[in-house]
């Protein structure tokens, strides 16, 4: 991509930004959250501080007081009342990133207490095995490996955040820990979703995954997800390959010293590039459950698939303060696995002395 077509790009998301601030998913359709950071990310990179600013400021305003947002919104409606602990948690990850493209301080003080709420509010929902359930108004119905993984990279810049501006969270960090934990070592906790790609590249994406173990998921997946020429597929047994999944995939391979196979993947993806600078959802690739081979599905260019391509664009380019992100650079590792039994037993010494006192 050059310069101009990556503005361009940047330029499509802007367009059905709304005067609030709220940037729905195509014109006169829903929002939510996660993806709304996702494209004021965008906007970042493409110096459109004013606009991203403005997404962050409806977020600020549509914040419950528990530091929730629901699921998703038409306009400042709810329409789907569900409480997404990755959702209310990805705004971690905005301000962090917003912080390092702009520097600009006095946003990330005043913009604290939203994404300290924000965090909070995830972390009430974590299991004692260390994932968190994805619903915090339904927290029996499970835990999703995608969305731990991605809230285990947003409280990995929230905690950033406060010892950047000096507040000490050592709860947080803890909980880090035991969240990597179990998206490395515990699958049997997480909701069987192995046909959706993302459960297997966020492990990645999300920063637990390095080194040998990041390659082997890598090599593991590659022929259930990856179809060549094309793209990735969203799930492993629909003839869909998807933009936002392959340019994610390029980021988690960008980020364990894998060049070759992402920028390869980025050239794939370029086919589904549209006129001014948007790009389609997605495509069919041989007809098997699908009108004619092919086809763009669904026919249109959300902001979020956009902003992926972005993303993943940057990433590649290697420069910036925002560059390494995904890859963890600057970011917190959390406690040691030594340092997490110490603290559990620490824990636990606690609750024993507070269960003593209350059974006088």
């Amino acid at each position: 991509m050059t310069a101009d077509e990556l503005m361009a790009t940047v330029d499509a998301i802007a367009a059905v930004q709304l005067p609030d601030g709220n940037i729905p998913w195509v014109p006169g359709q829903h929002s939510d959250p996660w993806n709304l950071v996702e494209a004021a990310m965008a906007l970042d990179l493409g110096g459109r501080h004013a606009d991203a600013v403005r997404a962050y400021e409806w977020l600020r305003r549509m914040q419950r007081p528990d530091g929730a947002w629901h699921a998703y919104y038409i306009g400042n409606e709810v329409e789907d009342p569900a409480l997404d602990t990755n959702v209310t948690s990805y705004v971690a990850t905005g301000a962090w990133h917003h912080y390092l493209v702009t520097r600009d301080q006095r946003f990330l003080e005043e913009f604290w207490p939203v994404v300290e709420r924000a965090i909070d509010f995830a972390l009430d929902q974590q299991n004692e095995t260390g994932e968190l359930a994805w619903r915090g108004d339904d927290p029996a119905d499970g835990a999703l490996l995608t969305g731990s993984s991605s809230a285990h990279a947003s409280l990995r810049c929230a905690i950033a955040i406060a010892e950047h501006l000096g507040h000490e969270r050592p709860d947080w960090e803890l909980s880090l820990g035991s969240l990597a934990i179990a998206i490395a070592h515990r699958p049997d906790v997480f909701l069987d979703k192995q046909r959706w790609a993302m459960d297997w590249y966020y492990p990645i994406l999300g920063g637990v995954l390095r080194g040998h173990s990041a390659h082997a998921r890598v090599a593991a997946g590659w022929n259930t997800f990856v179809v060549d020429g094309r793209g990735v597929r969203c799930v492993s047994d629909r003839p869909w390959i998807t933009a936002a999944e392959t340019c994610e995939l390029v980021m988690a391979l960008d980020a364990i010293g894998a060049p070759d196979q992402a920028w390869k993947l980025f050239d794939w993806v370029q086919f589904l590039r549209a006129d001014g600078g948007g790009y389609w959802t997605g495509a069919n690739f041989d007809g098997e459950h699908f009108e004619r081979d092919g086809q763009l599905y669904p026919p249109e260019q959300p902001t979020w698939n956009l902003a992926a391509v972005v993303l993943a664009s940057h990433a590649l380019a290697g420069d910036g303060p925002t560059a390494g992100l995904f890859r963890g650079e600057g970011l917190p590792l959390g406690l040691t696995p030594d340092e997490l039994i110490e603290a559990g037993a620490e824990i636990e010494a606690e609750r024993a002395t507070q269960s003593r006192f209350w059974r006088r």
